[in-house]
């Protein structure tokens, strides 16, 4: 029996001639972007949808007096492109959850790609066994993303880069160094008198291009960490003597690295120490520590919530909305995202 005659196919006609035919079938409404935002940085969430020219989508979040996560979507979702955007930042546990609780409920909403995007990974600093019978938390993440029901993550610099490989779907990694080589390049730090400092041998190569951003030089520092969250400069590794120092990291939680680093750069002859970091978390006395150091200044972004009201001078804080927004169109559209940086995000 030949297909044409099979059953349910004898009126079957071709809707255009074949030499007309396209490897695609268009039904129904256009492709549609649809951003949500959870708890952890609803200011960032919105000033990345004015940058896009749309609206927040609404969504019902709430916590039920036992502590447990409630999400509704408002409005119909489905066939939608959706993007949530949620930090890492405190309560950790809390936020990480309600991402996940969205993903699902995205998923169970029909939504036809969901793209998780968390500017600060939770748990990223976990991205390997330091000890015997630790946890690889970073992984267990990745793994609860992708069962939740994500089909692609947006980050912006990790701990390690080698986070990406713990997932099976895509995940586009964001940084923020250009932001701050242009920062500084307006505060007219480039040249022969700066150096790039990179807090750790394992951050060297981001230092590396850090410094060529600015047109100045590399130095390293070599550390120990006595106890979680604290840090001693063994050894600068370069010449700083006479230069302004600015330091980069991924994350600065209680400032102990920039602090300690700054005493060693200054004590090796550095006339100014800068630190930028991309995640600024600050919890507790942090903010006095750093007003109280030898740092010059202090830059993050707003990829973590950071206090108006308490945030010391001494601290500055550039928006990433313009970079995750346009990341966010170029995705929707099956853009290049590395083309933002002309390849070079994949250095990081």
């Amino acid at each position: 029996m030949s297909e044409a005659t099979l059953p349910g196919l004898e009126t079957v006609e071709p809707v255009l001639p074949v030499t007309e035919r396209q490897p695609w079938i268009e039904r129904g409404p256009q492709k549609r972007l649809m951003l949500f935002s959870g708890r952890s940085n609803p200011e960032l969430a919105e000033q990345i949808a004015e940058k896009l020219g749309v609206h927040l989508g609404e969504v019902e979040l709430k916590t039920f007096a036992n502590g447990e996560t409630y999400v509704r979507y408002v409005d119909s979702i489905r066939g939608g492109d959706v993007f949530i955007v949620q930090s890492g930042n405190p309560p950790v546990n809390d936020h990480l959850v309600e991402l996940l609780i969205m993903i699902q409920a995205a998923k169970l909403a029909s939504a036809k790609r969901i793209t998780a995007v968390v500017p600060w990974y939770p748990y990223s600093r976990q991205d390997k066994k330091s000890a015997p019978r630790e946890p690889i938390t970073a992984k267990l993440v990745a793994d609860a993303l992708e069962s939740a029901g994500a089909d692609r993550v947006v980050t912006m610099d990790l701990h390690a880069g080698q986070i990406q490989g713990f997932f099976t779907i895509p995940v586009d990694h964001m940084t923020a160094l250009q932001l701050f080589a242009q920062y500084y390049r307006d505060k007219g730090l480039q040249g022969e008198g700066i150096v790039a400092v990179s807090p750790d041998p394992g951050r060297a190569k981001m230092a590396r291009r850090f410094g060529q951003m600015l047109e100045g030089d590399l130095a390293i520092l070599n550390k120990a960490r006595p106890g979680h969250d604290e840090a001693a400069v063994t050894e600068v590794i370069g010449r700083v003597d006479g230069k302004v120092a600015i330091m980069s990291d991924d994350i600065v939680v209680t400032g102990g690295t920039l602090i300690a680093g700054a005493e060693a750069l200054l004590e090796a002859g550095a006339t100014e120490v800068y630190a930028c970091a991309t995640h600024g978390l600050f919890p507790g006395n942090a903010f006095e520590k750093i007003t109280a150091s030898k740092l010059k200044q202090v830059t993050v972004t707003n990829t973590v919530p950071i206090d108006p009201v308490n945030r010391p001078e001494k601290i500055d804080v550039l928006p990433v909305s313009s970079l995750l927004a346009e990341t966010i169109l170029n995705v929707f559209a099956d853009d290049s995202v590395s083309a933002i940086f002309a390849g070079e995000n994949q250095l990081f």
